[in-house]
């Protein structure tokens, strides 16, 4: 047949950092390897092969073989390795220099390991902005893919979408396929011979022109039920032997061989965006809602084809919006890119630099800043990871550095980048960061010797898809179906777990509620709160001795009316893994009590097991980390985490009632629907009533105790880490 086209398959494959081993070894005997199984039985058939850099990483040592036989296939001319930003960052959330840097790393890695000559690259969610041409052309990248999408957005029309452009950045040129929607819907949930028929169709209408296939390689064998469907009932190879019998018009190219046959179609700028679902999910809740309903009522109509192409959704940098917490881990990176790139400039150790940098790359990697139909943010051990590689390369920069074994230092600064002062109080053991203005909060509590963030909190807030949780759950009509489709929850009485918070959970909130408020009403967020300093402005000043600092923050507000001002002092001391958190109350009344708490939640200690657990001093065990407590005239708590190693160990200098309680939210995630334990909320709460001066005042300690996983570590590392 005289009208050819040429189909391109290019398979992103790829695991976040943080995600359990047995996640990789799954996803490797699910997807992976059936993949490459059923590929060389079909000599004749020819794809690109993206996969992102932990993934590789994982492979190489724990399944070196299957890169053997990549390696082969590359050396056969029959794959095409696209390469890429090492750890899957977005490119637009790390800076230029770490653009390059990783895109650079990466493609070495893949020629020293695979013999692969890179020319493209995939694009991390395919999330685009213009400017990020040069530093992609900066690397030494030819072609990357994109959406459809993305090009309709740029006015170019379907019928002129069956090859690539070129793109430019200050003189700089970059050559963008777009990647078929269609073909994305099709593959693999299709019958094969659907695929075929409007392969067919495209040869019909325009001859000579290219389709491009690029989206998870997971979509084959790892996503819900398509193992069965992809393998057992045959549908790769069905969809390969008809491929292979109509190769006589239908070539299976590379991307490579695709740019050396073809001249670009024209020139384009593309706007930003990403893929059509992804712009979707960026955007607030209640958009999202609003957006949905309003496709659903006009994609009837009779010009919706005409109407869709004009229809975008929001601009993906606003999940740090969305997601304040993950704006803390992209100001946390950046701040680290900034003090690698000054240590960089000033000639410091380049072994401890090189490593520093490297666990930088790892803390960008991008699946915890974002969420869609996956948990991303909502997965505490993979926003865990971000902290732990970020917290190392701290730590490799102050010996770097050659910072003293023991020090302590306060530094005020806009660490978030809201405008606003924030305070960063450290020594060889603890990071602590506090923002004044937001509530007077701890917001980040770095465990230095673990590489742990204690406070990786998520907060309880609305999703669209919460709707469907409400509904219920639904079967599918269709034998396999997209993982946007699916509403399966994965545990029952989900839609009677709905709860939101109207606050970050950090640590140091400070509320007032009613005198008979009960542990019930504050753990789902229904107690009436009283006072005005939830996220209210507190003043801060810092007081600094040379073995003591100590950050003071106080507000002059008001609770039942009644204007009260709280002070409040976090003080650490050289050489220690303790803060001292000291709380007085001015103006309060001598005739009336009034019902104060403090909030403390601890992240990253999971609930349900056994081997985390409350506990009281002399080893009393209270129960595992999911439980409500309800303590009264105590005067100290533990929160234990044995997997870990970490003890965190509360006490006040009066005696205390301490509620304690999980923080879960429902979310969404490739499976379906499910429970996710965020933090351990701890507090601390009295019935106050001022003295002869209206005053009323407590002492706190936070003691944090890594010896369990200090004593686990190999004498090498933990000599390091004590050596600070």
């Amino acid at each position: 047949m005289s009208n050819t086209i040429r189909l391109c398959l290019v398979l992103h494959n790829h695991q976040p950092i943080g995600n359990f081993d047995g996640v990789f070894e799954q996803a490797y005997q699910d997807s992976y390897l059936p993949f490459l199984d059923v590929f060389d039985c079909y000599p004749d058939i020819k794809i690109g092969l993206h996969t992102s850099g932990p993934l590789m990483e994982w492979l190489d040592e724990h399944h070196p073989e299957y890169l053997d036989r990549l390696a082969a296939h590359v050396k056969n001319g029959r794959i095409e390795i696209i390469g890429g930003v090492f750890y899957e960052a977005i490119l637009p959330m790390i800076p230029p220099r770490d653009r390059v840097g990783q895109i650079e790393t990466y493609t070495k890695w893949l020629t020293n390991r695979l013999g692969a000559k890179i020319q493209g690259m995939w694009m991390p969610e395919r999330v685009w902005e213009q400017p990020l041409t040069a530093d992609i052309a900066d690397a030494g990248i030819q072609y990357t893919i994109l959406d459809d999408f993305h090009f309709k957005n740029a006015g170019i029309p379907q019928e002129d979408l069956y090859g690539y452009y070129v793109t430019e950045e200050c003189g700089k040129l970059l050559n963008v396929f777009p990647g078929s929607e269609r073909l994305r819907y099709l593959l693999p949930f299709a019958p094969a011979q659907d695929t075929i028929d409007y392969m067919r169709s495209v040869a019909d209408q325009y001859p000579n022109s290219v389709l491009v296939f690029g989206d998870d390689g997971e979509k084959f064998g790892t996503w819900p039920d398509t193992k069965a469907h992809v393998y057992d009932r045959g549908w790769l190879a069905q969809f390969f032997e008809l491929l292979t019998a109509n190769k006589d018009w239908l070539l299976t190219t590379t991307l490579a061989e695709a740019t050396e046959a073809l001249l670009p179609v024209g020139k384009t700028y593309i706007p930003e965006g990403s893929y059509r679902e992804m712009t979707e999910w960026a955007m607030p809740a209640q958009q999202q809602v609003e957006f949905e309903d309003m496709v659903h009522e006009l994609e009837h109509q009779e010009h919706w084809p005409q109407i869709k192409k004009y229809i975008r959704g929001g601009y993906w940098r606003n999940f740090k919006v969305r997601y304040p917490e993950t704006d803390e881990m992209y100001c946390r990176a950046l701040g680290i890119s900034n003090r690698l790139h000054a240590a960089e400039q000033n000639g410091g150790d380049e072994k401890l630099l090189a490593a520093a940098k490297k666990e930088l790359y790892r803390g960008q990697c991008n699946c915890s800043y974002w969420h869609g139909a996956f948990g991303g943010t909502y997965l505490p051990h993979l926003r865990n990871a971000v902290y732990k590689h970020l917290i190392a390369a701290d730590n490799l920069l102050d010996k770097a550095e050659h910072k003293a074994s023991s020090f302590i230092e306060a530094e005020v600064a806009d660490f978030n980048l809201d405008a606003r002062k924030e305070v960063r109080l450290e020594d060889e053991k603890l990071v602590a960061l506090m923002a004044p203005a937001s509530g007077g909060t701890i917001y980040e509590l770095d465990v230095r010797s673990i590489c742990h963030n204690l406070l990786a909190t998520l907060s309880r807030r609305p999703e669209a898809y919460h709707r469907k949780v409400l509904a219920g759950p639904s079967a599918s009509g269709s034998e396999v179906a997209s993982i946007h489709d699916r509403v399966v929850f994965k545990q029952e009485g989900l839609d009677k777990m709905l709860q939101y918070d109207t606050y970050q959970r950090k640590a140091l909130v400070d509320h007032f509620f009613d005198n008979n408020a009960s542990l019930e009403q504050v753990a789902l967020n229904n107690a009436m709160e009283r006072g005005d300093f939830v996220g209210s402005p507190f003043e801060a000043k810092v007081r600094r001795n040379p073995d003591r600092i100590q950050v003071q923050m106080s507000r002059m507000g008001n609770a039942w009316g009644i204007p009260i001002k709280i002070t409040k002092g976090v003080t650490m001391n050289a050489g220690s893994s303790s803060l001292e958190i000291a709380y007085l109350l001015e103006g309060l009344p001598q005739d009336q009590v009034l019902h104060f708490a403090v909030e403390m939640n601890l992240a990253g200690l999971p609930s349900g097991a056994d081997d985390r657990y409350f506990h009281q001093a002399g080893g009393n065990k209270l129960g595992h980390l999911g439980s409500q407590l309800d303590l009264h005239e105590v005067q100290d708590l533990g929160v234990k985490d044995e997997w870990l190693g970490i003890d965190c160990r509360w006490s006040a200098d009066r005696p205390t009632s301490v509620w304690t309680f999980p923080i879960s939210t429902v979310s969404q995630s490739e499976g379906g629907f499910e429970m996710v334990h965020q933090s351990v909320c701890m507090m601390p709460h009295w019935w106050v009533q001022g003295d002869a001066e209206g005053r009323w005042s407590v002492v706190m300690q936070l003691d944090i105790d890594t010896s369990l996983a200090e004593s686990r570590m190999p004498k090498e590392v933990r000599e390091s880490v004590n050596a600070g």
